[in-house]
């Protein structure tokens, strides 16, 4: 396989190295300010303790406080081969995950069934629905159908800040401010049936995005409670 064209930039290798070295220890320090408020844990605490993998479910725009609370449990996610690709898996390594290699959008089969080599290998995976370019908050069909191959629930989740930044992205991608009061809502595991039809797999696609709004209304309540 050729080697992917930022790679033949020594430029760009040595920005792909920078970013990460400064990207991981300011997501750390972040991170260690932030003050969680978890409601759901329960879930969350079933799925592993059943030693089942299971495909944790959430929006692109939440990404940075869902990686810090989940950190160190050895999720598997996908990441691009290309410049921003490469600097994202180098961090979300350091923070305890795994990454298959591919591209949801450019070559989605060969990424949804490496993803399914690691559920059947007993690694759980995490998965942005509305990932990597949009529409946000529509759940595309990729999990259900990642669940309805190989028999892991979706475990949805979001989360939600009390005072943040918001970028200029198609996702509208929320920063956390230090010391900020973040919701982190998990939901009841969704267990999803093999081999569905083309409506069964829609159905469960609404359903799941109608569980993560539902969460998302709930983490911005708590997340805006007063302590």
């Amino acid at each position: 396989m050729n080697a992917p064209g930022w790679q033949e930039s020594r430029l760009k290798r040595l920005q792909v190295a920078a970013i990460a070295a400064i990207g991981y220890p300011l997501i750390a320090l972040l991170g260690l300010t932030l003050r969680l408020r978890v409601e759901g844990r329960e879930h969350l605490d079933a799925v592993t303790l059943s030693d089942q993998p299971f495909i944790l479910s959430v929006w692109h725009g939440r990404i940075l406080p869902l990686s810090w609370f989940f950190r160190r449990r050895g999720l598997v996610v996908i990441t691009s081969q290309n410049f921003d690709g490469e600097w994202i898996a180098r961090i979300i390594a350091r923070l305890g995950y795994g990454t298959a290699r591919g591209s949801t959008s450019s070559n989605a089969r060969a990424a949804l069934h490496q993803m399914v080599r690691e559920i059947r290998a007993g690694r759980s995976t995490a998965f942005t629905l509305d990932g990597p370019r949009g529409p946000a908050l529509e759940a595309k069909p990729g999990a259900v159908w990642l669940a309805s191959a190989t028999g892991a629930p979706l475990l949805p989740a979001h989360a939600e800040a009390e005072r943040y930044w918001v970028l200029k992205s198609w996702d509208r991608t929320q920063i956390p401010k230090p010391f900020s009061r973040v919701a982190v809502v998990v939901g009841a595991p969704l267990a999803v049936s093999r081999r569905l039809s083309d409506d069964e797999m829609e159905h469960q696609r609404q359903a799941l995005e109608s569980a993560l709004e539902a969460l998302r209304r709930r983490a911005c309540a708590l997340a805006n409670e007063e302590a």
